[in-house]
C-alpha cells in the first residue's frame, strides 16, 4: 500500500519511511505540507501519516485542503500535541485516527491495519452490522431481514455511526457527513436520533451524556 508520511523530524521521518517500507507500506516522505500536496495532486494513497506541526502549513491545514478536494485517503495523524481539543479537532476536521507521540512501532502498524480494515469495508457496497444491513450504493437499509424505510438526513447519521460501530461519534463529527443542507436548529440531530431509534429500537444507538452517539452491534 502507498503511504504518504508527512513529517518534518529528519531523525524521526527517516526512521518511520524505514520501518513502514519493511513492513509492506511503500513510503514516500516529505516534510512539508506544500511538498505533500504535489503528491498528492500527482498519485494515489492508500494512507497518510501526518504530523501536526510542520514548516509553513501546518498539519491541520493540509488535512482541511485534502477534505475539502474530496481526497478520501485514510488520515492518521501522528504528534506530539496530545490535548485533548488537538484530538477533538483533528478527528472532527477529517482524520481517521490519532496516535500521540512518542509511540511504539507495533502500536502504530496496528492502528494503520485497524485504520485500512475499517476504510476497506466502507467501501464495500453492503455493510453488515449484526442484524443490520446497510446498503450503501442504493441507500436502504435492512433491520432482520426487515426493509426500514428512512429519510435522508436519518439514513446520513445511521450511515455515520454504522462506519465504525463502538465509537464514540460526536455531534459536530456526525453534523459535518449530513448531505443535505440542515436548518440552525440545534435540536436537529436530536430529532433523527430519536427517529432513528424508533425505526431500528432503543438499544441500537446508545447516547454517551456529554460527548456524542455510539452504535452497538445488535446480534
Amino acid at each position: 500500500m502507498k503511504t504518504l508520511l508527512v513529517e518534518d523530524d529528519v531523525p524521526l521521518g527517516s526512521s518511520l519511511q524505514e520501518v513502514l517500507n519493511k513492513a509492506g507500506y511503500a513510503t514516500t516522505w516529505v516534510r512539508r505540507a506544500e511538498d505533500a500536496k504535489r503528491f498528492l495532486f500527482a498519485e494515489e494513497f492508500g494512507l497518510v501519516l501526518l504530523d501536526i506541526v510542520l514548516p509553513g502549513e501546518s498539519g491541520f491545514d493540509l488535512l482541511a485542503w485534502m477534505r475539502g478536494r474530496s481526497l478520501t485517503a485514510p488520515v492518521m495523524m501522528l504528534t506530539a500535541r496530545d490535548s485533548i481539543s488537538d484530538r477533538v479537532r483533528g478527528l472532527d476536521d477529517g482524520a481517521d485516527d490519532y496516535l500521540p507521540k512518542p509511540f511504539a512501532v507495533d502500536e502504530l502498524l496496528s492502528r494503520i491495519r485497524a485504520v485500512t480494515r475499517r476504510v476497506g469495508r466502507q467501501r464495500s457496497a453492503q455493510w453488515r452490522i449484526g442484524k443490520l444491513v446497510i446498503d450503501t450504493a442504493g441507500r436502504r437499509v435492512w433491520l432482520a431481514d426487515r426493509e426500514i424505510a428512512l429519510s435522508q438526513r436519518e439514513y446520513d447519521v445511521l450511515l455515520t455511526l454504522a462506519s465504525e460501530p463502538g465509537k464514540v461519534f460526536t455531534r459536530s463529527q456526525i453534523e459535518r457527513h449530513l448531505t443535505t443542507p440542515g436548518g440552525s436548529d440545534s435540536n436537529a440531530l436530536d430529532v433523527h436520533i430519536h427517529n432513528l431509534r424508533k425505526k431500528l429500537g432503543s438499544e441500537l444507538i446508545v447516547t454517551v451524556r456529554g460527548v456524542g452517539y455510539v452504535l452497538e452491534t445488535i446480534e
